[in-house]
């Protein structure tokens, strides 16, 4: 069934002189809807393929920590021993160390994180002789290394990448912020839509028309997955290669910043805290410490030296939460690093601590935690734990579960309503016919306006599909050549048919 793209009649009755309409008024009597109803289309047909992997692949990041174990239960789970004593007594992290290093000859161990429950094991960090990266796992009541993963090439591991910049590069960053843009003016115009169109779609769901039950429902939950999605996207763009680090070098140019105090701090051995860490494993690093400088040790005359046991010790008295990832510093005695214990605070932001205790003497070399954050970085450590789903517990985990599954069912029936209506046989795409009324709503370009300078990606791009729009969509008629005439004889057609006859 084809769908009527027309537009409602404003010609005067016969036998009468035409009235002048202003343009205002002709904005808002259907030309309005008509355009908005496009832009939605447009952006959909740009969003949608983004926005089915990020819901997907963000579903699979929300539930990994029931995924991986099921899928790699000889590693991720480990049996408690059933006398109580020897539950309560587990090998000491050195012990465990020094089995991985015997097990893998010639690898560097970067860091551990300790068990998170009875039943799981110690997890171990380590760039192997040939510069891959691998997961270590082991046994801690045994001390037995059970093997070992590549984070990257789990289905979570999968999942992260593609999540990021559909492992892509720069490239796939690019085009995932371009998508998160223009999803943004999806659910904007989805919100006119939905309040405009309502008695259309009552009508229609009354007269038992083909389709509307899925236009209902596709309405009826984007009412609710709109605000959701705005927040998700929102909350998203910090991550971004160049919204991101346009805006982090905005904040830091005024004594601010996304993440740190001190970006771009340089240190040895390493400048910044997640450059401890294998770049596969930032995320077990808070997002406002990646950038937090990394002190040295200072060696003492008594040439004593601290363990790994010693910086989980100092750590406890400092308040962390458990469970720590503990970065290490190299097994040269020479090098000033430090053991820098972090405490991720996983369902709260406002907990994350960073400890750095001396390799020499074990005493605290510095701190950096949540309440050392710059106020827009405080703003963002929270807006990421409830993008993550995690700042709240099981309310915003079961959220943020909820808010995929409802943007997949959006991604999948805005596509089927479409496949409906679209003109059959035509070679027609089939978009809503109608031009943003610009001149007789400066607020609307404004709107625009600001919009593009506040996403510059979403400017550029916006600029691009006004092209296409106007040189080459707006130029095909039904056998897909240029017909000026058609056009007219289609808007004549347009002014004869009733208001809103077809809405999403």
């Amino acid at each position: 069934m084809t769908t009527d793209l027309s537009t409602p009649d404003h010609s005067p009755p016969v036998g009468t002189h035409p009235r002048r309409t202003a343009p205002s008024d002709r904005a808002t009597k259907g030309g309005l809807f008509r355009a908005v109803w496009r832009w939605h289309f447009f952006a959909s047909f740009l969003v949608v393929p983004v926005l089915l992997v990020l819901a997907t692949t963000g579903l699979i990041y929300l539930l990994r920590f029931q995924i991986e174990p099921l899928l790699h239960a000889d590693l991720m789970r480990v049996d408690v021993p059933s006398d109580t004593q020897a539950a309560a007594t587990t090998k000491t992290y050195d012990t465990q160390l020094e089995a991985v290093r015997s097990a893998y000859p010639g690898a560097t161990v970067e860091s551990l994180t300790e068990p998170g429950a009875a039943d799981e094991p110690t997890r171990f960090t380590i760039t192997t002789a040939d510069g891959g990266g691998r997961d270590v796992f082991v046994d801690p009541y045994d001390g037995r290394v059970l093997g070992s993963l590549n984070p990257e090439t789990t289905l979570s591991g999968y999942a992260v990448r593609l999540h990021a910049n559909l492992m892509a590069g720069r490239l796939g960053d690019t085009i995932m912020e371009i998508g998160a843009c223009w999803a943004i003016v999806m659910a904007l115009t989805g919100y006119y839509l939905f309040v405009r169109g309502r008695r259309a779609r009552r009508r229609q769901a009354r007269a038992a028309r083909r389709g509307a039950r899925l236009r209902t429902r596709h309405a009826t939950v984007g009412l609710v997955v709109g605000v959701g999605l705005l927040y998700l996207l929102v909350s998203g763009l910090p991550w971004t290669g160049f919204w991101g680090a346009q805006v982090q070098s905005l904040a830091t140019d005024r004594g601010s910043s996304l993440w740190s105090t001190d970006p771009g701090a340089v240190s040895d051995p390493t400048s910044t805290l997640d450059e401890s860490l294998p770049h596969s494993h930032t995320g077990t690093v808070p997002w406002g410490m990646e950038d937090s400088e990394v002190p040295q040790s200072e060696r003492t005359d008594d040439g004593s030296v601290a363990n790994i046991e010693t910086a989980v010790a100092v750590a406890g008295e400092r308040g962390l939460r458990h469970p720590f990832t503990i970065a290490l510093p190299s097994e040269d005695l020479a090098d000033p690093g430090v053991y820098s214990v972090i405490g991720y605070a996983f369902d709260a932001p406002s907990d994350e601590r960073t400890v750095h205790v001396d390799r020499y003497g074990g005493q605290v070399v510095s701190t950096y935690g949540f309440d050392d954050y710059p106020l827009l970085a405080k703003v963002v450590s929270h807006g990421i734990g409830l993008h993550e789903g995690r700042s709240w517990g099981l309310w915003s985990f079961w959220g943020a579960a909820l808010m995929c599954v409802a943007v997949m069912f959006m991604c999948v029936t805005g596509p089927l309503m479409w496949w409906r209506r679209r003109p059959r046989g035509s070679g027609r795409l089939g978009a809503p016919r109608g031009r943003m009324p610009l001149r007789a709503t400066p607020a609307l370009l404004v709107g625009f306006v600001a919009l593009g300078v506040f996403l510059p990606l979403f400017g550029l791009s916006l600029v691009v599909v006004l092209a296409l729009d106007q040189l080459v969509l707006r130029r095909v008629t039904e056998n897909g050549r240029s017909d000026p005439g058609s056009r007219r004889r289609h808007r004549r057609r347009c002014r004869r048919s009733p208001p809103s006859a077809r809405v999403l």
